[in-house]
């Protein structure tokens, strides 16, 4: 794989575009392209805006507030997962403690 910046040719929204692009990171550009035009075409045929660079700027910002949307919801589930973890981990060294504890007092009869 080359990590290397290569041009590529794309069209975003009937205009042609070079940008660099990597070989490994080419399906991704392209799964961007199609993402980005289908988000401007709904923009376009919801004809609540018109013109390309408000449909650009609108495209932009719908997807810009739904990665953050979703960045925010998976952080928030990250810092679940941890405190469950935490939990689940604090149970189990508990739970070892009282296994030596029990296998200590079986040892010394008191």
């Amino acid at each position: 794989m080359n990590g290397r910046a290569q041009p590529v040719n794309i069209t975003i929204f009937d205009k042609d575009y070079t940008v660099g692009c990597a070989e490994d990171e080419r399906e991704s550009l392209r799964r961007a392209v199609e993402f980005l035009n289908r988000k401007m075409v709904e923009l376009r045929d919801g004809g609540k805006v018109i013109g390309s660079e408000q449909i650009a700027v609108m495209a932009a910002l719908n997807i810009a507030h739904e990665y953050l949307d979703y960045r925010q919801r998976h952080e928030r589930d990250a810092v679940e997962m941890d405190n469950g973890l935490r939990r689940i981990q604090d149970k189990i060294a508990n739970a070892l403690q009282r296994g030596r504890q029990w296998t200590i007092a079986d040892l010394n009869p008191v």
